[in-house]
């Protein structure tokens, strides 16, 4: 029984870890999510990259959540394959620069996180508020989890158990290795795995080179993570974690070997165990740096490896591609499905298209507005294809409520389609129209356009999460996000023309300009959340002219 008790405990508490580090993860996406999207299309030396890369992973606390963010913007051709690269192994870094702090054993830590974080998320009406207090939260649960680790595997440092499989481990250092590998990968978080790694060694369950042997086998789980989730990408946004795959695994792999059949591990300062394995850890992937001046050979490499040939349908991004299935229109429940996938291809093509508007905004870029007019397009065919889709399947229908969810997956198409046209046909011609005139908005009124572009990003993912999981709550969200999005909207044009009284020169050259951009975002946004009303109408939710008050 006291093997069971022990499984229990130790599965409990890496539960909790993965939880936790989710639910930083989760917290920080949501309130800065489109932040950090602006702040890696705006990096244009690989240091900043590096650097920004870095920072974001320390927040995320996942080097993967990052990779998959640049490889994203590589995949729309907003990030150069050099600065993503930079981007990427300074994540790296940040992640084990993360660990530095989460293994701190502060008795009194982690009690007051839950308290801070708990007020923040419990009392306040403010969205970014409540995410901030998630973060919190997320971080005081983590080193909970890690305490119960240590708390649990002490004792067994006395069994003979452990002390056996350590002593296997310790002779075959490649097992070692592919143990960490497996666990990284599996766990989905390198930070998890390398964190219950210290706590192993720290407790003296495992030695000490077992544990660098784990560490360094974590490194390349990691970098297989990103190659898993990124494998529906276009081959442009693969090419990223493929190199990243061959770089930072390719070093572990040779750094196990060096470590383990060299005295070059004695050359580190006499430590504590757990700190040995932590600065192992920052070194590595400090060293991996170096790669990055060799960037556009890199590039090159990648290239080679994955090239971007258009020849074969595999090769489309799977959102330039329809999922309508005529064979499906003699079960509606199924032809629904499609046209709700469909819908959410939409979506991400929408998304696409209103990323880059602000950098237009900063810098017109002919190529890029190529790319949001060929997205148009594809938006308009693919509403077209649903037209006929649905047409032919309301010959089919006999439920009502098949006929009911048809009108509003309709009535979301209409709507996702209007929202492209507002992107295609006024925000980048007004971007184009600011830089053929030389006109540059105010420090204060850049910040608040970008402001509400950030926001805008956001809801689109909510509403994409809307549409999926058909949710309450999350559609209450979105609506409550569409009515401070309106607020944030009318404050932006009170601020303006403040400005323009007082005689501000931007200001008043750029009147028109700011005020029909604000006011197509704010259009665009309505647009998006019309997802939400038909779901809340439903379930008694909506009022004719507001939110039903929450319980």
């Amino acid at each position: 029984m006291p093997i069971i008790e022990f499984l229990l405990n130790i599965a409990g508490a890496t539960v909790l870890l993965l939880f936790a580090v989710k639910m930083v993860q989760t917290g920080v996406e949501q309130a800065y999510g489109p932040s950090f999207r602006r702040v890696m299309m705006r990096s244009r030396a690989k240091i900043g990259a590096t650097f920004c890369g870095a920072v974001l992973a320390v927040i995320m606390q996942s080097s993967m959540a990052v990779t998959i963010l640049v490889s994203g913007l590589l995949g729309s051709s907003v990030l150069s394959f050099e600065l993503g690269l930079a981007a990427t192994l300074g994540a790296d870094l940040g992640s084990a620069l993360v660990i530095q702090f989460l293994s701190l054993d502060v008795p009194w830590l982690a009690p007051l996180l839950l308290v801070v974080g708990g007020m923040m998320l419990l009392k306040s009406e403010t969205p970014l508020i409540r995410q901030i207090g998630r973060v919190i939260m997320g971080v005081a649960l983590i080193l909970i989890s890690l305490g119960l680790i240590r708390t649990n595997v002490s004792p067994l440092s006395n069994s003979s158990f452990l002390p056996d499989l350590a002593s296997i481990l310790e002779r075959d250092f490649l097992t070692a290795f592919l143990l960490g590998t497996l666990l990284a990968f599996l766990l989905h978080s390198s930070v998890a795995a390398v964190l219950m790694f210290v706590a192993l060694v720290a407790s003296e369950t495992l030695p000490l080179m077992v544990g660098v042997s784990l560490v360094l086998g974590a490194n390349l789980g990691s970098s297989l993570l990103p190659i898993w989730m990124t494998r529906t990408m276009s081959p442009k946004a693969r090419q990223l974690p493929l190199m990243n795959l061959l770089i930072r695994g390719g070093a572990a792999l040779t750094m196990v070997v060096i470590v383990n059949r060299t005295p070059l591990f004695g050359l580190l300062p006499e430590i504590h165990m757990g700190q040995q394995i932590i600065l192992t850890h920052i070194i590595f992937n400090a060293m991996l740096l170096v790669a990055i001046p060799f960037s556009g050979l890199i590039g090159r490499c990648a290239t080679r490896l994955l090239p971007e040939h258009h020849a074969s349908n595999e090769d489309i991004p799977a959102h330039y591609r329809s999922v309508l299935d005529k064979s499906t229109l003699g079960t509606p429940a199924l032809a629904l499905a499609c046209i709700q996938r469909e819908i959410h291809r939409m979506l991400l093509l929408t998304q696409d298209m209103m990323l880059p508007i602000m950098n237009l905004f900063e810098r017109y870029d002919k190529k890029q507005n190529k790319k949001i007019i060929a997205n148009n397009k594809r938006l308009n065919d693919a509403f077209d294809g649903i037209r006929h889709y649905s047409g032919e399947l309301s010959q089919q229908i006999t439920s009502n409520s098949h006929r009911r969810q048809l009108r509003h997956l309709l009535e979301f198409a209409i709507a996702i389609e209007a929202a492209g046209n507002i992107v295609a046909k006024t925000l980048s011609p007004l971007a184009l129209s600011r830089s053929k005139e030389g006109l540059h908005f105010s420090t204060e009124g850049l910040s608040e356009l970008q402001g509400m572009h950030d926001r805008i990003i956001a809801n689109i993912s909510l509403a994409s999460n809307v549409l999926v999981s058909r949710d309450v709550d999350i559609a209450r969200q979105l609506i409550e996000e569409k009515s401070e999005f309106s607020h944030r909207q009318r404050k932006s044009r009170k601020s303006h023309l403040k400005r323009l009284a007082a005689g501000l020169t931007e200001s008043l050259e750029t009147s028109d300009l700011h005020l029909e951009t604000s006011l197509a975002f704010k259009e665009f946004n309505s647009q998006i959340a019309t997802i939400a009303y038909p779901i809340l109408s439903r379930k008694g939710k909506l009022l004719n002219s507001r939110l039903v008050d929450k319980d």
